[in-house]
């Protein structure tokens, strides 16, 4: 009986809370804020892509006028930069209206906590340190977009410089983000002439003077048909490597982005002629490619 009893009263009072809610009022708020959701979600797809098209017009006149200079690399790094400032604010925009529409306030959270307080309570300090960092990379111009480098392990050419991380594609064309707190050296092989060191191994035994003639009869023969070759080639000679092999090493100075073509090319020219010559050479003759200074 007394269950009987506590299951009415029970029942009684969902009823009661039941009626107690305005229904009607509360599928209006939670149509309103659905509705509020999807008109910031579509404002923010067309100010994203209204954004673009403008920023990408822009930097297309300049790119175009500046066509094949320095400065054309300049204006793609900026390009990469004002569309990744673009996304963040966008983002930004868009969550701080989504969580004020749900009722979160975001205002009064960051006008208690502080702004700094807030910033690293949620673990920013490494966001900071990457836009500061890019700051400097932006302002002291170690790297611009289409320029080969070298960072830490990476090597690879560079794709886009953000507030917030650095993009580089391998050679095996791995697309690499390299957080900018994380830079430390750069090394840029876009800048200066490069230096393309062939190493011809030989033997002990191997009559060096008639190699090294050979090697500069080559060298009078095809430095003319390449233009991007910068002075004489260097026979340096004679060099003992730290693994105990001996070489011949011959340095040529070229344009950048031209080294890796002058170097195979005439270690094949070289390889070529001491073979018709019949000397016998080790195997695995080596390249080497260096940054030769302006």
């Amino acid at each position: 009986m007394i269950n009987n009893l506590n299951l009415i009263t029970l029942g009684i009072n969902w009823q009661k809370y039941f009626h107690m809610v305005d229904w009607d009022r509360l599928a209006m708020t939670i149509l309103e804020k659905v509705v509020l959701l999807i008109l910031f979600t579509i404002l923010f797809l067309v100010f994203k892509r209204i954004g673009k098209g403008v920023i990408n017009h822009f930097f297309k006149r300049y790119r175009m006028k500046y066509q094949n200079t320095v400065a054309e690399k300049r204006i793609k790094t900026f390009h990469t930069l004002t569309i990744n400032i673009l996304n963040y604010c966008l983002w930004f925009f868009w969550i701080y209206s989504i969580l004020s529409t749900i009722g979160v306030p975001v205002g009064t959270l960051v006008a208690s906590a502080g702004i700094f307080s807030l910033a690293i309570g949620l673990g920013a300090q490494g966001f900071v340190t990457d836009i500061v960092s890019g700051f400097f990379i932006l302002l002291e111009k170690e790297i611009e977009v289409g320029e080969y480098v070298q960072i830490g392990t990476i090597k690879g050419t560079v794709t886009a410089v953000g507030i917030r991380t650095t993009q580089v594609v391998g050679d095996d064309g791995t697309l690499n983000f390299i957080p900018n707190r994380t830079i430390t050296t750069i090394a840029n092989m876009s800048r200066n002439n490069m230096t393309a060191m062939i190493q011809v191994g030989i033997f002990p035994q191997t009559p060096v003077e008639k190699v090294t003639e050979i090697i500069r009869k080559v060298n009078d023969k095809e430095v003319p048909n390449y233009p991007d070759i910068v002075g004489k080639p260097k026979i340096l000679g004679t060099i003992s490597l730290p693994n105990g092999k001996l070489v011949i090493q011959v340095n040529i100075t070229t344009k950048n982005g031209s080294q890796y073509e002058v170097s195979h090319n005439f270690l094949a020219f070289y390889l070529a002629e001491i073979n018709r010559a019949g000397i016998e050479l080790p195997s695995s003759p080596t390249l080497v490619s260096g940054q030769a200074h302006s």
